[in-house]
């Protein structure tokens, strides 16, 4: 055991969040690498088979679906809010250091760190609403891969059952209860990447007790190290099924990392900064999050009835510099946005099924509960030392949403979907200025309906309209004067209106393929923007999307897998402005391919190319990025049914492209004083790089 920790976790040891934990992870890996010998536990192994469940009769519209756990087992992911990639269309970025909330692109949206796409784990919020940094920000490094179940995703404001920041899309994420069998793992790669998990759900009383440790490490490219350091726990008792049970959960996780934010074009075409360099090396930050949790479910062949409740605990110091010495060039521009917050919440609804003049009718009603306490801030900073406080505030916003669905089958070839759901929003904001203190109200109905027709020759076609709505920061909703200059401010409407239509078709009359094709409408009354110079997100102008997706999966045989999805839209603010109509940042065009390949002998494989087309970087559109394309593939081999070995490799072609783009002014260091020169802020994408991966089953 000991020579086996030893090569586990070697004397130069980069991960030193928490050795003691790391060493007896490793300890224990090593003893499940020995009962992985034992004959008489014969387990079957973790495939990577991606078969699909037909969608025909199930799905409301073409844009929803279920992503199990074997399609999710056979991506390659480098971060890991990258599993959101699994949903067509999507696009996971990250503009900073790796423990910061990834970066989102959906349906002609640059979704910031999530201001439009809805994501939950096992029922609770992940989006963090009046956040310090970003409306809506939604931070999954606490995610485990090898839990997550399955992924249910949908697409516009289409469901009654989805409420806050739910319009360009929304994905529920589950956990497992309890695994197959015990996972052991130990992966080591380029770039100081180091991880361990450790995860069983043996038999405890009348269920059973889940558990995962993972620790991990890595530094990515860059000349300043990420020096990414985390620790992520889940403990979990579990009695009955997904129909008939109930769990209790307690999740940990912590993080410190160091920060390349994006950096100036001009200073790499001027060779005073390689593409992986840093401006200002104190960026960065650490967060934490503590969340205990309880789901109970009872069905019948007649009704059906789930609670879950929630408590969770978030704390994160972000430290960042994207102007580097415009505003202050004795001491640079480097800003400071803690936010440290409790949320409670609560989800329960009921479905009762029955028969009305001869006709089949499911009916569901259901209550949404979520409650905000949070204390944030901004703060002048120079290496991560406090100069100022240019703001700091107590939020405390709650909200309450019910909703009604009916699913009605009118006859074998036609049914409808409609809701209605009804929001209501309690902001109050304590601020360190008096003025911007205050409390405020709003409410909003979100009506919806979608028709369904067929299936004929294996094909549905679906018609869908609805409305929804995204939230505003609190602090929006009670401001009267701008914090840093003391001018007069307006205030933001506190419930932002959305209206969608879309017209979409689901098909499986190829054996073996299924296609989904969907043009849509979406319409803002505000759009959310993230504002590059000052770091946060803003209320912006009215706006309009149209847009078309084709997505196809095809498993011609049984150890062969392919993906094809395609994407466009055309975004543009519906009023008049001298500055233009294009939306900064907007994707216009995504495209992927994927291929895994199973079932050849021990050997497994994917590969996956990923195509992020370019964007306006400016409402004139004189500005643009430029496209990016990765390639990400992986070959494993299984060297008994319980034990296999992964070779992961990323960004293959090795391309100078750019994770993120944004224009803005800055000024560095010796440029002239006072001067503000306009120009592309990019974020490179990672480097070629390797990781392999042995694990066993036990």
């Amino acid at each position: 055991m000991v020579p086996a920790a030893e090569a586990c976790f070697p004397s130069r040891l980069p991960f030193r969040l928490m050795p003691l934990p790391a060493a007896l992870a490793c300890a224990v890996l090593a003893m499940s690498m020995a009962r992985a010998a034992e004959p008489e536990r014969t387990l079957p192994s973790v495939v990577v088979e991606t078969s699909r469940n037909s969608q025909l009769g199930i799905a409301d519209t073409a844009n929803a679906g279920i992503i199990t756990q074997q399609q999710l087992e056979a991506r390659t992911v480098y971060r890991t809010g990258e599993l959101l990639e699994a949903m067509p269309g999507l696009i996971v970025s990250q503009h900073s250091g790796e423990g910061k909330a990834n970066q989102f692109y959906l349906r002609g949206f640059n979704l910031d760190h999530g201001t439009d796409l809805r994501t939950t784990v096992d029922g609770m919020l992940v989006n963090q609403r009046s956040h310090a940094h970003g409306q809506g920000w939604t931070d999954l490094n606490f995610l485990i891969p090898e839990l997550v179940t399955r992924m249910e995703y949908a697409k516009g404001p289409y469901s009654a059952s989805e409420g806050d920041f739910a319009t360009a899309g929304s994905a529920s994420i589950v956990y497992a209860d309890k695994l197959a069998q015990g996972i052991a793992s130990v992966g080591i790669g380029q770039n100081g990447y180091l991880r361990t998990l450790l995860a069983d759900s043996p038999k405890a009383g009348n269920g059973n007790l889940l558990y995962a440790l993972e620790l991990f490490h890595n530094d990515g490219p860059f000349t300043r190290p990420d020096d990414y350091r985390k620790f992520n726990g889940v403990l979990r008792y579990s009695e009955g099924n997904a129909a008939n049970g109930f769990n209790l959960s307690a999740m940990a996780y912590r993080a410190k990392w160091n920060a390349t934010d994006q950096i100036p074009q001009r200073a790499v075409n001027g060779g005073l900064l390689g593409r992986f360099d840093t401006v200002d090396p104190t960026d960065g930050g650490q967060s934490h999050r503590y969340s205990l949790s309880a789901a109970w479910r009872r069905s019948t062949a007649q009704e059906s009835s789930s609670v879950n409740a929630y408590l969770i605990h978030n704390k994160l110091d972000l430290f960042s510099n994207f102007t580097y010495f415009l505003n202050d060039p004795i001491n640079g521009d480097q800003f400071a946005q803690p936010d440290r917050r409790t949320t409670a919440g609560m989800n329960a609804s009921h479905t009762w099924r029955g028969n009305w003049l001869g006709r089949s009718m499911e009916n569901t009603i259901g209550l949404q509960l979520q409650n905000d306490n949070a204390f944030n801030g901004l703060l002048q900073t120079a290496a991560r030392r406090t100069l100022s406080t240019v703001r700091q505030d107590h939020v405390v916003e709650s909200s309450a949403g019910i909703y009604f669905e009916n699913r009605t089958g009118w006859n074998d070839w036609f049914r409808t979907v409609a809701g209605l759901r009804s929001d209501h929003y309690r902001f109050n904001v304590k601020s360190d200025k008096p003025a911007n203190s205050g409390t405020a109200t709003d409410s909003i109905a979100s009506p919806k309906l979608s028709f369904i027709f067929g299936p004929w020759a294996k094909t549905e076609y679906y018609l869908n309209v609805g409305t929804g709505f995204h939230s505003n920061d609190a602090r929006g909703a009670t401001i009267s004067v701008d914090p840093a200059s003391g001018n007069p401010v307006n205030r933001v409407t506190p419930l932002v209106r959305s209206k969608g239509m879309e017209v979409g078709m689901r098909s499986e009359i190829i054996p073996g393929l299924q296609s989904t094709l969907a043009l849509y409408r979406l319409d803002f009354d505000s759009e959310l923007l993230f504002i590059g110079d000052a770091g946060t997100t803003e209320a912006s102008r009215p706006s309009r999307r149209y847009g078309i997706e084709f997505n196809n999966y095809y498993k011609p045989t049984s150890w062969l897998t392919l993906d094809a999805d395609i994407a466009f839209a055309r975004a543009r603010f519906r009023d008049a402005d001298p500055v233009g109509s294009r939306i900064p940042g907007a994707v216009e065009g995504v495209a992927s391919v994927a291929m895994a390949v199973d079932n050849l002998g021990p050997y497994f494989g994917a590969l996956q190319l990923r195509y992020f087309g370019p964007r306006p970087l400016i409402e004139d559109n004189s500005v643009r990025s430029r496209s990016t394309t990765t390639l990400n593939g992986r070959i494993g081999y299984r060297i008994n049914p319980k034990m296999r070995v992964e070779l992961e490799g990323f960004n293959l072609l090795n391309r100078r492209d750019s994770a993120i783009d944004y224009y803005y002014e800055s000024r560095l260091a010796g440029e002239p004083p006072g001067s503000a020169t306009p120009d592309v802020h990019f974020h490179p994408i990672e480097s070629r790089s390797f990781r392999v991966t042995l694990v066993t089953n036990f």
